[in-house]
């Protein structure tokens, strides 16, 4: 026999409010943290992070963390701009501050393309770019 007639009902009511992002500041010229730093400019270091760490790669880290970049060697520039969007989107909006990815430009010259695009978050919206073997 199955219950009927019972209701689930969300545990917290209301909006969860987000956690601070407070985390230490890398500096990128000496690899050395340096201070702390939160809001705009933790998301900043932390989408930087994100697109320096090749996907499942690393086991310090889970698998929802990082991005493909690697396999697109030799593809054709349509295919590794198709994919370079995904994979790129997909791998920023893991991170729960991040809302969207969007306009994303491609610049493909020799081996080498380059993907620009606007990253909106909870704290404010930023210019990102970064360059992939293809």
């Amino acid at each position: 026999m199955i219950p009927s007639g019972g209701q689930l009902t969300a545990a917290l009511p209301g909006r969860i409010a987000e956690q601070p992002s407070r985390t230490w500041r890398l500096d990128g010229k000496t690899g050395r943290i340096a201070g702390k730093i939160d809001g705009l400019e933790a998301v900043k270091q932390a989408v930087y992070k994100i697109l320096q760490t090749e996907r499942y790669e690393y086991m310090a880290y889970s698998f929802d963390y990082g991005v493909e970049l690697r396999n697109l060697t030799g593809q054709s520039p349509a295919y590794a701009q198709s994919e370079l969007h995904r994979r790129i989107a997909e791998a920023l909006l893991q991170d729960s501050r991040v809302q969207a990815v969007r306009d994303f430009q491609f610049e493909h010259a020799g081996d080498t393309m380059t993907v620009r695009f606007t990253v909106e978050t909870s704290a404010g919206t930023f210019e990102q770019e970064v360059s992939v073997s293809v």
